[in-house]
C-alpha cells in the first residue's frame, strides 16, 4: 500500500526536525564546555610557567588543550588536570557547567576563595582533588550530592566550619582527606555510613569530642589518621573491628584511658602512633600478633610497667619509640628488652631501665638510631657500637651510669651525625677513630671523667656544628691543629670546667668561619634537625649552656645560635682582638680564668651579642665605651677583676646592676654608689682603648704640645702688634682660623 505523499512529507519533516534538535543540542553542549574553560583561564591571575598561554587557544578545540581530556563518543570534557602548575586565581562558577566531568585535579597550586555552589551540578564526579591550595570558607553541603564520588581530597587549605554531615551520603567514597585545615566541631557519626572508606585523614585540625564508637563500622579501613586535633576520651574497643587497618595515627590529642587490647588483634598493622596523649597503664599483651608492625610510637604518655619481652619477636619492626620524652613521673622499668634484628630506630629514653646494654644490640646491622638516654643503665659501652657506625646516624647514651672507655673502633665510612655520651662516668680519651665520622654534626661528651689533651684531630670534622667537652679533665693548650680543615662550621663550643691552659687559641678563632663570615648575610634560622622517613632527629634537644647568667636547657636549637664558653679553665694572657670578628656570636663566656690586660674595644663589634661574661679574671684598665654598641646585650658580668675608671653610661649599660661590676674597687659611676671625680678624670680620654700608660702619655704630650704652640704663637702675635702698632692684623688672623674651624 502506497504511503500518501502528504504523510511522507510530514514524516521527513519530523525526521529532519528531530535531527536538527539533536544537532542543536550537541552544538549547545560543546559551546558550554568551550565557554567554561576560558572562564577559568580568565580567573587565573598568575601563570608562571605559561602552561595556559599557548596551549589554551580559542582557535583550537578544548579537547586539545593541555590538561583537558574529552570522551571519545560525545566529545565532552570528562577530565581536567591542572595540578602542580603554580597557578594563582579563583574558580569561576562556570566550571560547574562541565556536566560530563568525572575527574577534577587542581592540587598543588595557589587557587583561593570559596567553592561555588554550582559545583553541585557535577553529578558524574568520581575524583575531586583540591589539596594544597588556599581555598577558604566552609566545605559546601552540596559535596554530599556527588553520588559517584570515590576520592575527595581537600587537605592543605583554609577550610573552616564543621565536617558536613551530608558526606555520609557518599556511599561509594573510598578516600577522604581533610587534613591541615581549620575544621572544628565533632566528627559526624554519619561519616561512618561510608562503609567503603579505605583512607580517612582528618589530621591537623581543631576537631573536638571523642572518636565515635561507630568507627568500627568502617571494616574496610586501611589508614586512620587523626593526629594533632583536640580529641578526648578513650580509644574505643571497636577499633579492633578494622581488620584491614595498616596505619593508625592518633598522636598529639588528649586521649585518655588504657590502650585497648583489641588493637593488637589487627595483625595487618604496620604503624601504631599514639604519642602525645594521656594514655596510661601497661602495653597490653598480644603485641606478638603484630608480625607486620614496622613503627611503634608511644612517647609522651603515662604508660607504666615493663616493655614486653616478646617485643624482640617483631621481626618487621624498624622503629620503636615508647618514651622518647615524657613530662610525667611514671616510666617503664626493668631491663632493656632484646630488640628484633630488623630494627632501624630504637628509642627508649627517659625511663627507669636498668642493667647493661644487651649484647643482642650487636646484631642490629640495620640500626640507624639508638637512643637510650635518661635511664639508669650501667656497665660499659659495647665495643660493637663502633662497628655499627656504618649504618648508625644517631647515638644518644647520655644521662646514664656508663663507665669505662669509649669504643675505639669507628671505622672509615662512619655515617654518624650525632654522638651523645654526656653525663656518665666515662674515662680515658675521646677515640681518635671518631675522625672517620666525616658527617658528624654534634659531639657531646660533657660531664664525664675524660682525661686528655685537646683532641686536635677534631679539625677533620668540617661539618661539626656543636662541640661540648665541658666538665671533664681535659688539660693543656688549645693552640694548634694537625689538620688543614679545622672546624669551619662550628657554631657552639663549650670547653668550660676543664684544666685547659696557655693563651686563648687565636688560631682556633680564625677558623670559625660560620661565626665570622655570616656577618651581613641574610641567614634563615632553622632548627638543627634532620628527618629520616617518619623519624625526626633533633640535634638541639636536651642541650644546656650557661647563657645569660643561668644554666639554660634547650629542647630545640636554631642553627643561628652561637656560643663560645671557655670559662672555668686556666687560660692566661690577654683577650685576643680577633674575637671582635666573630660577628654572629650570641654568647661569650671567658669567666673564671687568669686573663690579664684590657678589655679589647673590638668586642664592641659583636653586634649580635646577648651575653658577655668576663668575670673572675685579672683584667685591668677601663671598660671600653665601644661596648655601648651592643644593642642586644642583656647580661654583662665584669665582676671580680681589676678594672678602673668610670662605667660607660647610656643604652644597654643603663640596664645592668651592681652585680655586673662587684670586686672592681677602682670602678666608679652608676649603678655603683661610688661617684667619679670629674676634676681629676677627663671623660674624653676614656673613649680610647689600648695601653693605659700610652693613653696617659699621649694625653700629657698633647697638653705640652698645645702649651708650647700657644706660647710661641702668643709671643709672635705680641711682637707683630708691638712692631706694627696694628692689632687689627691679629684680629684678622684669628677670624680666619675661627672660620676654618667652623667649616671643619
Amino acid at each position: 500500500m502506497a504511503i500518501p505523499s502528504f504523510l511522507l512529507s510530514f514524516m521527513f519533516a519530523l525526521l529532519f526536525a528531530t535531527f536538527g534538535v539533536i544537532l542543536s543540542a550537541k552544538y549547545s553542549n560543546i559551546t558550554i564546555d568551550q565557554s567554561a574553560l576560558p572562564a577559568l583561564k580568565s580567573h587565573i591571575v598568575h601563570n608562571p610557567h605559561n602552561f595556559l598561554v599557548t596551549n589554551w587557544s580559542t582557535s583550537a578545540s578544548v579537547c586539545n588543550w593541555i590538561g583537558v581530556t574529552c570522551g571519545s563518543k560525545h566529545q565532552r570534557v570528562i577530565a581536567l588536570n591542572l595540578s602542580h602548575m603554580d597557578l594563582t586565581g579563583t574558580i569561576p562558577s562556570q566550571l560547574g557547567n562541565l556536566s560530563f566531568l568525572g575527574w577534577l585535579d587542581i592540587h598543588d597550586n595557589n587557587f583561593h576563595g570559596s567553592i561555588s555552589i554550582e559545583f553541585a551540578d557535577l553529578h558524574r564526579l568520581k575524583y575531586f582533588h583540591l589539596g594544597n591550595n588556599n581555598f577558604n570558607g566552609e566545605i559546601p553541603l552540596c559535596f554530599g550530592s556527588f553520588a559517584k564520588l570515590q576520592e575527595l581530597y581537600l587537605y592543605g587549605n583554609n577550610f573552616d566550619g564543621v565536617i558536613p554531615s551530608t558526606l555520609g551520603n557518599l556511599s561509594k567514597l573510598e578516600r577522604l582527606s581533610l587534613g591541615r585545615n581549620r575544621i572544628s566541631g565533632r566528627i559526624p557519626n554519619s561519616l561512618f555510613k561510608c562503609k567503603k572508606l579505605k583512607f580517612l585523614s582528618l589530621y591537623s585540625n581543631s576537631l573536638e569530642g571523642s572518636i565515635p564508637a561507630e568507627i568500627g563500622n568502617l571494616t574496610l579501613l586501611e589508614n586512620l589518621i587523626l593526629e594533632s586535633n583536640n580529641l578526648k576520651g578513650k580509644i574505643s574497643m571497636s577499633i579492633g573491628n578494622l581488620v584491614f587497618l595498616k596505619f593508625i595515627d592518633l598522636c598529639n590529642n588528649s586521649l585518655t584511658g588504657v590502650i585497648p587490647y583489641s588493637i593488637f588483634n589487627i595483625s595487618s598493622l604496620q604503624l601504631i602512633a599514639l604519642a602525645d596523649n594521656n594514655l596510661f597503664g601497661e602495653i597490653p599483651f598480644g603485641i606478638e600478633n603484630l608480625t607486620f608492625l614496622q613503627e611503634f610510637y608511644l612517647s609522651n604518655n603515662k604508660l607504666t610497667g615493663e616493655i614486653p619481652s616478646i617485643f624482640g619477636s617483631l621481626t618487621s619492626l624498624v622503629i620503636f619509640k615508647p618514651l622518647i620524652l615524657t613530662l610525667f613521673q611514671f616510666y617503664f622499668h626493668g631491663r632493656m628488652p632484646t630488640p628484633p634484628p630488623s630494627l632501624q630506630w630504637y628509642g627508649v629514653s627517659n625511663n627507669n631501665l636498668i642493667g647493661e646494654i644487651p649484647s643482642s644490640v650487636c646484631n642490629l646491622t640495620s640500626l640507624m638510631g639508638l637512643d637510650l638516654s635518661k635511664n639508669n643503665l650501667d656497665g660499659t659501652i659495647p665495643e660493637c657500637i663502633g662497628n655499627l657506625s656504618s649504618s648508625l646516624l644517631e647515638i644518644d647514651l647520655g644521662n646514664n651510669n656508663f663507665h669505662g672507655q669509649i669504643p675505639e673502633n669507628f671505622a672509615k665510612g662512619c655515617m654518624l651525625k650525632s654522638f651523645r655520651i654526656n653525663n656518665n662516668k666515662l674515662e680515658g680519651s675521646l677515640p681518635r677513630s671518631l675522625a672517620n665520622c666525616n658527617d658528624l654534626n654534634l659531639l657531646n661528651a660533657g660531664n664525664n671523667n675524660l682525661n686528655d689533651t685537646f683532641p686536635n684531630w677534631l679539625g677533620n670534622l668540617d661539618r661539626l656544628h656543636v662541640l661540648i667537652l665541658r666538665s671533664n679533665g681535659f688539660y693543656g693548650q688549645v693552640d694548634s691543629f694537625d689538620v688543614i680543615v679545622s672546624l669551619t662550621h662550628l657554631r657552639i663550643i663549650d670547653l668550660s670546667h676543664n684544666n685547659f691552659s696557655g693563651y686563648l687559641p687565636t688560631l682556633f678563632f680564625e677558623h670559625l668561619h660560620a661565626i665570622r663570615e655570616g656577618y651581613g648575610k641574610k641567614i634563615e634560622p632553622e632548627y638543627m634537625k634532620d628527618k629520616f622517613g617518619q623519624v625526626i632527629v633533633n640535634y638541639g634537644s636536651d642541650l644546656s649552656f650557661t647563657e645569660k647568667g643561668l644554666e639554660t636547657k634547650f629542647e630545640s636549637l636554631l642553627s643561628i645560635w652561637t656560643v663560645i664558653d671557655l670559662s672555668s679553665n686556666q687560660f692566661r694572657g690577654e683577650i685576643p682582638k680577633i674575637l671582635g670578628e666573630l660577628h654572629l656570636l650570641i654568647v661569650l663566656n671567658l669567666s673564671h680564668n687568669c686573663l690579664i690586660g684590657p678589655i679589647p674595644s673590638s668586642l664592641g663589634d659583636l653586634s649580635e651579642l646577648e651575653s658577655l661574661d668576663l668575670s673572675s679574671n685579672k683584667l685591668e684598665g677601663r671598660i671600653p665605651t665601644q661596648l655601648k654598641n651592643l644593642g642586644f646585650l642583656e647580661v654583662l658580668n665584669h665582676s671580680q677583676n681589676n678594672l678602673k675608671g668610670p662605667i660607660p653610661q647610656g643604652k644597654q649599660f643603663d640596664t645592668f646592676t651592681n652585680d655586673s661590676y662587684m670586686g672592681n674597687l677602682d670602678l666608679c659611676g652608676l649603678p655603683l654608689s661610688k661617684s667619679c671625680d670629674t676634676d681629676k678624670e677627663n671623660p674624653t680620654k676614656f673613649d680610647r682603648d689600648g695601653d693605659e700608660d700610652g693613653d696617659e702619655l699621649n694625653w700629657k704630650f698633647s697638653i705640652l704640645m698645645g702649651y708650647g704652640s700657644g706660647l710661641v704663637l702668643g709671643m709672635s702675635m705680641a711682637y707683630i702688634v708691638f712692631t706694627t702698632g696694628k692689632p687689627w692684623c691679629l684680629i684678622r688672623i684669628i677670624e680666619r682660623v675661627r672660620q676654618r674651624f667652623a667649616k671643619w
